[in-house]
């Protein structure tokens, strides 16, 4: 493609050309007058005298002009067919042909214009005046005759018209060439301007033609009149030049509004360089030290700054600042080829452009900076921070995917590995030395995989590779071994060699359950693996123990239900810097007569099938509020948090169910908080958005659990009415190791904090991470540091009992009573940041 410069040069030869045509063409037409003069030269005082006339009436004409610029180039509409078509009515056309050469060139002369201009405009105006001369003596017009009016406006309409589309012919074409547009655009721009302009020099012609037949005398009232329709006609051009100035700066301005900045600057430059119309413009970023070039063509350079450029003449630099000039990213340059010097209209054009253009790359610099943080926050939420392998809820999230769509591209497969013995790596050498081996075994284990497996770590020594489209379930027993065999080599560590032993268990997709049974069964299958001496098993119904018992735990819901043998626990939830407890969170489990305390994973989906959910909600809510008003009575008004189940949610009777068991145990409804779970989807909203509208106007608080694990977070959060968001316990446990997990605890922060909703950090299990939240400004916080979930009474006498004397505490405050803190930029910002659900 070629450049702009050399565009410039192939326009600056068709130029050139041009105007060499139709300066040979002239002068051959005034050689041609020039002999005819000759035979006819002016004899008599009178005509030495019309000679002298009409040399200064084409000067004059020339000088009086409108001027337009295009680029380097400025543009002059005369009043040169004026004076011609009055030459050619009083004079014989050899002598106006050779007179319009000679004033016109006397008056670029006086005003010191260039020579290819002078020749140029000198040339056409000999051929227009060629043009009407002939045209008139086509017509058998005789200058000395004279004619009432309805003879003379006919051949000299028919003059004028020759003249006017000759003009038109000659100039346009060349216009077109300088400004690099279209000959057809430049005939059709301001097309009605310039057929108003023709329609008053024709009247002009007339009436002087009418004044020199009258009384010779009458002509000096023609250059007043001359003068006020020139003054009149040059305001009408003004006004329709800075209108059009001013639309093209409205749509200029409007097409800056887009958030891509490469975007912006190739708009900014193409729309500019025809808005100002420049040879060239820059635009000079600070940020990233980036400038970028070109023309109304497009970009032609786009680099470091300190490039040279090949545009040399003007340089009419502006800073791209705000309207109050506080802030400047960069500058602005129109380079033209000549001297140019700009209106005061065009500079003031220029600063309201430039300021829009600050706005749009400021804007647009905002709008990446904000997508790059939302794609590393994406990328810490599907992502292992250690290893950089796809994590728990990245493998489930791919593997659900995969599953709804596996009919299509064969089988899919998983294959869980665990490193044994493990901990004696850790034991030994230290976690360091741990983590180092881990890096390494992702390493391995990623490329022995194939393009299309999903290679995950689940946890501490736990992977999982997702085999998609296998042609058999048989190829996964190879693909496992393939992947094992990749571990057989030791491992270097510091100069030593350290042998890793695995185990491995394959599971093919299962014709029901999804990705969480998938993952179930090739845990059992691993754990088979380990029993059985193994390195690799395959999922076996048969042997599948804990299937089996599921089946019989789904048999027993409906005598669970009816003999309350679902109790519920509490974890509470602590302020970080006091220690004291400010809410619980209700965990339901199941006191089984044979199987004894079962965790909620295993029931919960068997619960939901079965068709007992809202008996099992009813039963779990009414222990958590009766468990609230007990504390209560003690003195310890503490809110309850029970979690909700999306199924719940999408029952309209819900609310009422809610609403009815808080004013059967007399509390107020703004000391239930209701967690929700991202596993709601935007196309359930719209029914959950009617239930839970419902309870947060009864004073019911929300809060979204888990947040910040899922792709859905922000969308959620912008649907759903929540009061609190709680940070999902995988960001705090490596928040201490991981740069990515802190960015992502600090955003929900600052989202908290702008939103003004109370933020609680779950999985709190140290001192240390305590105080790291602490000083990032999260007030509110869970985990086994505190407490691990334990019966009502337990956790009320824990409250009785206090720390330090101090009732209602479980742990030491950060800092003593009475002591100087110094608080660092985001605690100092977390005035807003207290749960909004506790009592001032």
């Amino acid at each position: 493609m070629p450049s702009q410069a050399q565009k410039d040069q192939d326009n600056h030869r068709r130029l050139t050309l041009l105007i060499g045509v139709i300066v040979v063409a002239a002068s051959v037409v005034c050689a041609l007058s020039l002999m005819a003069a000759l035979a006819h030269p002016p004899t008599t005082v009178t005509e030495a005298a019309t000679v002298v006339a009409l040399i200064s009436m084409i000067a004059v004409a020339t000088m009086v002009k409108a001027r337009v610029r295009i680029r380097s180039t400025t543009h002059s509409i005369t009043w040169n067919e004026t004076a011609i078509v009055v030459g050619v009515a009083v004079a014989p056309a050899p002598w106006v042909v050779l007179c319009t050469a000679v004033g016109v060139a006397v008056a670029f002369a006086v005003l010191r214009l260039p020579a290819i201009k002078m020749a140029f405009s000198a040339g056409k105006n000999a051929l227009v005046a060629a043009g009407a001369g002939l045209t008139l003596v086509t017509l058998d017009w005789a200058p000395s005759k004279l004619i009432d009016f309805a003879d003379l406006v006919g051949p000299i309409a028919l003059a004028y018209l020759a003249a006017t589309v000759l003009d038109e012919i000659i100039a346009i074409p060349v216009i077109a060439i300088a400004s690099g547009s279209s000959v057809r655009q430049q005939f059709r721009m301001n097309w009605d301007l310039r057929g108003v302009g023709v329609a008053l020099r024709f009247l002009v012609t007339i009436c002087t033609l009418l004044l020199l037949q009258a009384d010779p005398r009458l002509l000096v009232a023609v250059p007043p009149l001359v003068l006020s329709l020139h003054l009149a006609y040059s305001t009408r051009i003004r006004s329709r030049t800075e209108q059009q100035a001013w639309q093209r700066l409205a749509r200029t301005t409007d097409a800056l509004n887009v958030v891509d900045l490469d975007a912006v600057l190739t708009t900014a430059v193409t729309q500019a360089a025809e808005l100002f119309s420049a040879d060239e413009v820059e635009i000079e970023l600070r940020d990233g030290g980036r400038a970028v070039r070109g023309g109304t063509g497009g970009i032609t350079f786009d680099g470091p700054i300190g490039k040279p450029t090949d545009v040399d003449g003007t340089i009419v630099p502006t800073p791209l600042e705000g309207h109050d000039r506080t802030v400047d990213v960069g500058v602005l340059r129109l380079r033209f080829r000549g001297p140019v010097q700009l209106s005061e209209r065009e500079q003031y054009t220029l600063r309201t452009f430039a300021s829009a253009l600050c706005t749009a790359v400021r804007n647009a610099q905002a709008y990446a900076e904000l997508a790059r943080v939302a794609n590393e926050h994406a990328y810490a939420a599907a992502h292992d921070a250690l290893t950089g392998l796809a994590n728990r809820r990245h493998l489930l999230d791919e593997g659900t995917e995969q599953l709804s769509a596996r009919h299509a591209d064969g089988v899919t497969a998983l294959v869980l590995i665990d490193l044994n013995h493990f901990k004696e790596v850790n034991d030994t050498l230290g976690h360091a030395a741990g983590d180092q081996v881990l890096v390494q075994v992702a390493d391995r284990l990623r490329r022995a995989a194939q393009a299309s497996d999903l290679v995950a770590r689940l946890g501490g020594d736990e992977f999982a590779v997702l085999l998609r489209g296998l042609p058999a379930p048989a190829v996964a027993a190879h693909r496992a071994e393939t992947l094992l065999a990749t571990l057989h080599e030791p491992f270097e560590l510091d100069g030593m060699r350290i042998s890793v032993e695995a185990s491995g268990g394959i599971s093919v997709a299962p014709s029901s359950g999804g990705m969480a049974e998938l993952l179930r069964r090739a845990d059992v299958a691993m754990y088979q693996a380990k029993r059985a001496g193994q390195k690799i098993s395959t999922y076996a119904a048969t042997r599948d123990t804990a299937d089996l018992g599921r089946l019989t735990l789904g048999g027993d819901l409906p005598r669970a239900v009816a003999d309350h043998e679902f109790i519920v626990n509490f974890q509470p939830i602590v302020d970080l810097g006091t220690g004291e407890v400010t809410s619980a969170e209700a965990l339901a489990r199941w006191r089984h007569p044979t199987h004894g305390m079962i965790d909620p994973l295993r029931f919960l989906e068997a619960v939901e099938r079965s068709g007992l959910l809202p008996a099992f909600a009813e039963a779990i809510l009414d222990q958590a509020l009766i468990a609230a008003g007990t504390w209560r009575d003690a003195g310890f008004d503490v809110p309850v948090a029970v979690n909700v189940s999306p199924r719940s949610l999408l029952d309209a009777r819900f609310p009422g169910s809610v609403l009815a068991r808080l004013r059967a145990h007399d509390l107020p409804a703004d000391r239930l908080v209701l967690e929700l779970t991202e596993t709601l989807t935007l196309s359930q909203l719209d029914v959950v958005d009617r239930v839970l509208s419902r309870l947060r106007d009864e004073g019911v608080r929300l809060a979204l659990d888990d947040f910040g694990t899922g792709y859905s977070s922000l969308s959620l959060l912008s649907r759903i009415p929540v009061h609190e968001l709680k940070i999902d316990r995988s960001f705090v446990t490596t928040m201490e190791s991981s740069a990515e997990a802190a960015a992502v605890i600090r955003s929900t922060l600052d989202l908290g904090r702008s939103l003004d909703l109370a933020v609680v950090a779950e999985g709190v299990e140290s001192e240390p991470q305590r105080r790291a939240l602490w000083e990032l400004g999260c007030v509110a916080g869970q985990g086994h540091l505190f407490s691990r979930p334990v019966p009502a009474g337990t956790l009320l006498a824990a409250m009785q009992r206090g720390s330090g004397g101090r009732p209602g505490a479980l742990v030491a405050p950060l800092h003593d009573a009475g002591a100087v803190i110094r608080l660092s930029q985001n605690r100092r910002q977390t005035g807003r940041a207290r749960l909004p659900h506790l009592p001032a």
